[in-house]
């Protein structure tokens, strides 16, 4: 409880210091600002305790700590660039049919081998991977991993088991029906991204889920299990010998492959409309809009966390707290292999709340603000880093993304530095190259937008 109530004092706290940004003087001139100094030990703290290795193939990162929890993240890569419109879905149907039974531990054997550990297997899916989560404790590591790994390598994939997961999955993507935020955030990736896999629901739809078929599931299990589609980001407290031991019997065992990791392209400008609106009677109008950015390891990525951080500030203020026009208003970065940000508001008066929110945008992109009135802002987000970070899931998927987006788990390491030296023209710069051509979807009444003041961003 404790750490989320300071998560939440540090998110409240980063946007009452973007938002003060509003209120600065306008467009200041610069001098020429010297190249950033190289990290200092303040900066970048060596990380000797996380080392990278191979076990006869599968790709193992492992961050050894004095604790007596033991977390596993298996991040199978690829995600929706694997899928179609009619199979998206299918890998976490798959791994959820697992839970079901295997050989080793057939039907209700397996849960209550896992109850009797007290530990937790989890599948979260994702548009770059899906991550197949361990949380346990070292002295229950065997048996977990036995029961995790198992799953993996030997499930039966009964019949009747996977009729009912897929009509349990059919009907939870079908209650996003019934939630217009659920909705919004759905329809806005597939007009936003169309074009690009990203478009595609990871979780699928209840069309892609109904039309999947168990041959298809085995076939999926015998093609991709691979362990080249395999990182294995292990957080815990045992020795890198046991570590080893334990995947070289398990997930070692598992055909090689010849998947390669890559990142998506980047999407190309596209004429024509970018606005898709859904009439709905609902009380207030709900409204999203995604504009696509560089892949995570490019140099403007920093400055495009800082400036989005500026924008959803300004927009706070501005829409909600002035004028009073939402309860919910924000500017969002999504850290994905390629990255992407985004628009979000829900109102009764989206004609002039979309114009208060432009004007906001176009102001970023054309005033420079002072660097040093960045640095509040950019030291409460090193705070947050650091807050949510502080879980060894957390940190797993920290070095997950570091390794996949950037190449290589260190890079995590160069964070901070990077951060600090943003400037106010790197803002400026980054908003205006990247924050534009913003495809919208909105939900509610279309009489009360003007499609046009949608396609002005």
């Amino acid at each position: 409880m404790s750490r989320i109530l300071s998560m939440a004092r540090a998110r409240h706290g980063l946007l009452a210091l973007a938002a003060s940004l509003a209120i600065l003087p306008p467009a200041v001139a610069q001098s020429p600002r010297p190249a950033a100094a190289p990290a200092t030990r303040a900066d970048v703290t060596a990380d000797t305790g996380t080392t990278r290795f191979d076990v006869d193939g599968v790709r193992v990162i492992y961050r050894h700590t004095n604790t007596n929890l033991f977390v596993s993240n298996l991040y199978l890569l690829g995600g929706v660039s694997l899928a179609t419109p009619a199979t998206a879905g299918l890998e976490t149907m798959l791994l959820e049919v697992t839970e079901r039974g295997t050989r080793k531990y057939p039907g209700d054997a397996l849960r209550r081998a896992m109850a009797r550990t007290g530990s937790e297997i989890g599948v979260s899916a994702h548009e770059d991977f899906t991550v197949y989560g361990l949380r346990t404790t070292t002295d229950r590591v065997d048996s977990t991993w036995s029961i995790y790994t198992d799953r993996l390598l030997q499930p039966t994939l009964d019949a009747a088991e996977f009729a009912f997961v897929r009509e349990n999955r059919v009907a939870a993507v079908s209650q996003r029906e019934d939630s217009p935020d659920a909705l919004l955030e759905y329809l806005a990736d597939s007009v936003a991204f169309t074009g690009n896999p990203y478009a595609l629901s990871p979780v699928g739809t209840a069309r892609s889920l109904n039309g999947i078929t168990l041959e298809q599931l085995r076939t999926f299990h015998r093609e991709q299990m691979v362990k080249s589609r395999m990182l294995l980001v292990v957080v815990g407290g045992i020795p890198r010998e046991k570590l080893e031991r334990l995947v070289r019997q398990s997930l070692a065992t598992l055909p090689a492959g010849s998947y390669q990791w890559k990142v998506p392209a980047l999407m190309e400008a596209r004429a024509g409309s970018n606005v898709h609106i859904l009439s709905r009677r609902v009380p207030t109008n709900y409204i999203l809009g995604w504009w696509s950015g560089p892949p995570a390891g490019d140099p403007d990525v920093p400055a495009l966390r800082v400036a989005s951080a500026i924008l959803s500030g300004r927009l706070f203020a501005e829409v909600r707290s002035r004028r009073n026009l939402t309860y919910a208003v924000e500017a969002r970065f999504r850290d994905r292999a390629l990255t992407s940000g985004g628009l979000y508001v829900t109102t009764t008066q989206p004609d002039t709340t979309l114009a208060i929110m432009r004007a906001e945008l176009r102001n970023l992109q054309t005033v420079t603000i002072r660097t040093e009135y960045l640095q509040p802002l950019v030291q409460q987000f090193i705070t947050e880093y650091f807050l949510d970070n502080e879980t060894s899931g957390a940190q797993a998927d920290f070095l997950a993304r570091a390794e996949l987006y950037r190449g290589d788990f260190r890079a995590g390491d160069r964070f901070v530095a990077e951060l600090r030296a943003v400037t106010g023209e790197d803002v400026r710069r980054v908003a205006e190259r990247w924050m534009k051509e913003i495809r919208f979807t909105y939900i509610g009444n279309p009489a009360q937008v003007n499609r046009f003041r949608l396609m002005s961003f």
